[in-house]
């Protein structure tokens, strides 16, 4: 297997799932309205929103036209309340699925399974950094004392289930020797092609799912949050996008370009950092920092959070203001230390670039396309922003929304 092949698919990949993601996150939408027979007659809904885009000017006047047309007892749908962490990550699994596999993985009616690929890939990446004794004390390695190995394996069998159906399915296609042209083909296709074996497939999908879902569902629901509860900042962010964005074709669009857009996205990296403490370090060797000695094979534990609050570094930390990276060169690329989201140096997040792209296109398509608003009337203004401390830091209370089309 050579690795300029795996290096290019992997860019292919990244391209396409940042070409798709917008039009499953349109796609999946759909599946939040329950197909129900025997309604009245009325015009034909939008996903998520419904009709509400028809009825938010004179709704009484909207109402009136719509009898003369459909008759006296008319079927409307005023929108549905959506947890935005659900969307997005149906949005994003769906993605990758299609692009590996050429099938959606879920349902949005089918909320127990979702949730329980989410537990199984959480439960994963929580494992992988809690302290294992069997790491401080060599001498019982082998004997997964506190259990976090077994578990690890258990899940990652049930979802190595999912993709072994669907390999196993593909290879029994290739045996026929079916021909398909190379646009037909998906990356499965690519890796059979150059002989990976059932297992490591298995382990790319699944890194690729756990890598490439919960930091971005979680800093998206942040960033929305915050555009929520500061209007005059949403103001300011919408007005930019609508201005110079070909809102007709977001997916090829320079995202990067949009000065406060993206000062925006800074911003909620610093405030609310998605991964709060970075993945353990090990040192290699000896070594002094700050005149203090760190032994070889201590683990180094970097908190990311206190970093992006630290009053010493940054004015006023506590109040989200986007405006602190406008004219400054401070970037997350792992450089400026007071600023690390994705950490730093060879081991820093090698998702960076495409988590970045797949932030900033999710976010502008929902900006540009829709108005969001809280259910029951509720005051943006006193949001509920308590953050829940884990692996990523989510937030507590999870974000519903009403979207409302933009004309």
């Amino acid at each position: 297997m050579e690795t300029t092949f795996f290096s290019m698919e992997f860019n292919f990949l990244s391209s396409l799932f940042l070409f798709a993601t917008p039009l499953f996150l349109l796609f999946v939408a759909c599946k939040y309205f329950t197909s129900v027979t025997n309604l009245p007659p009325g015009p034909r809904p939008w996903p998520i929103i419904g009709n509400m885009h028809q009825m938010a000017k004179n709704p009484h006047i909207a109402a009136a036209n719509f009898a003369m047309k459909y008759g006296p007892l008319i079927s409307l749908r005023l929108g549905k309340v959506v947890k935005i962490e659900e969307l997005i990550f149906t949005t994003l699994i769906n993605t990758l699925s299609n692009i590996l596999f050429s099938k959606d993985f879920l349902d949005l009616k089918d909320v127990q399974t979702a949730h329980l690929l989410k537990f199984r890939l959480l439960k994963m990446l929580k494992n992988s950094v809690t302290p294992n004794v069997s790491d401080f004390f060599p001498i019982v390695g082998g004997l997964d004392l506190q259990g976090l190995r077994r578990d690890s394996l258990h899940h990652y069998d049930e979802l190595s289930r999912i993709t072994e159906a669907i390999v196993k399915e593909r290879r029994a296609q290739s045996a026929k020797k079916v021909v398909l042209a190379d646009h037909e083909k998906d990356f499965l296709d690519r890796l059979l092609e150059n002989n990976f074996t059932t297992a490591q497939i298995n382990t790319l999908v699944v890194e690729l799912f756990t890598a490439g879902t919960e930091t971005v569902v979680t800093a998206t629901e942040w960033a929305m949050a915050e555009f929520l509860k500061n209007k005059e900042i949403m103001c300011k962010v919408r007005e930019e996008l609508t201005r110079e964005l070909n809102t007709k074709n977001i997916m090829k669009s320079d995202l990067s370009k949009f000065t406060y857009f993206n000062a925006c996205i800074k911003e909620t990296l610093r405030f609310h950092p998605v991964v709060p403490v970075l993945i353990p370090r090990r040192a290699l060797e000896p070594c002094e920092v700050m005149n203090y000695t760190i032994p070889q094979n201590a683990q180094v534990w970097v908190n990311v959070w206190a970093i992006s609050h630290d009053p010493k570094v940054w004015e006023d930390p506590y109040t989200f203001k986007p405006e602190r990276f406008l004219g400054s060169n401070i970037d997350f690329t792992g450089h400026d230390f007071e600023f690390i989201p994705f950490g730093g140096g060879r081991r820093m997040c090698p998702g960076l670039p495409s988590g970045v792209k797949s932030l900033q296109t999710m976010l502008a398509s929902l900006i540009v396309g829709y108005n969001w608003s809280l259910p029951n009337g509720e005051d943006p203004a006193k949001l509920d922003m308590t953050e829940k401390f884990g692996v990523t830091l989510q937030k507590e209370k999870p974000l519903e929304l009403i979207f409302c089309r933009r004309e």
